[in-house]
């Protein structure tokens, strides 16, 4: 009884301080000094509705749109409640497979040369907003022959859309496919 009484005292005070204090203060700062981000960097129409978050890859498989990374999270398409990898490994049977009818399933569309690994292989979270300008140069004259734009059109569109390294050293150019995409629908 001697251990027991400090133990649950403990256990209360943390659980006060760690599952309520903290979190109340690291939210109320982050609404403060980033409250787009804390909201979840949402894109709305002009009604206000909802399209989806700049930090959320979309599924998007109509010919007319860029594709993004394919998503490891399962039948949901980019379901950031079931985020995470395959856990599937370069030996990985299944994994091969996946990625083949994948490949196959880009060069189906019209899509020539290498095919960069970010439209074949999902994200470690499998909800990667982004792919990398190469990834969405190559998927140029599919979208351009879909739309009825040109291709130089498009690609001054995506050389637009190139967000560069974070703090300049940070991670790799990218292109956010639902920015983009929404971009080419107002057009």
């Amino acid at each position: 009884m001697k251990e027991i009484k400090p133990a649950i005292l403990l256990f209360i005070i943390f659980t006060v301080i760690c599952g309520g204090i903290y979190p109340a203060i690291v939210t109320g700062i982050a609404h403060t000094v980033l409250p787009k981000q804390a909201e979840g960097s949402f894109i709305t129409d002009k009604s206000g509705k909802r399209i989806g978050s700049i930090l959320i890859g979309q599924p998007f498989s109509d010919a007319k749109y860029f594709w993004p990374r394919p998503s490891a999270s399962g039948d949901f398409g980019n379901n950031p409640m079931a985020s995470g990898g395959s856990n599937s490994g370069p030996t990985n049977p299944d994994y091969l497979k996946t990625v083949g009818d994948r490949v196959k399933a880009l060069r189906d569309s019209g899509v020539t040369g290498q095919v960069p690994a970010d439209l074949v292989q999902a994200s470690a979270s499998g909800l990667d907003p982004h792919v990398t300008p190469e990834s969405a140069l190559l998927q140029v004259p599919r979208v351009a022959k879909a739309r009825g734009i040109s291709e130089e059109e498009l690609r001054k569109a995506i050389n637009n859309h190139i967000e560069e390294r974070q703090l300049g050293f940070l991670g790799a150019p990218r292109v956010n496919v639902l920015v983009l995409n929404l971009k080419l629908d107002r057009l």
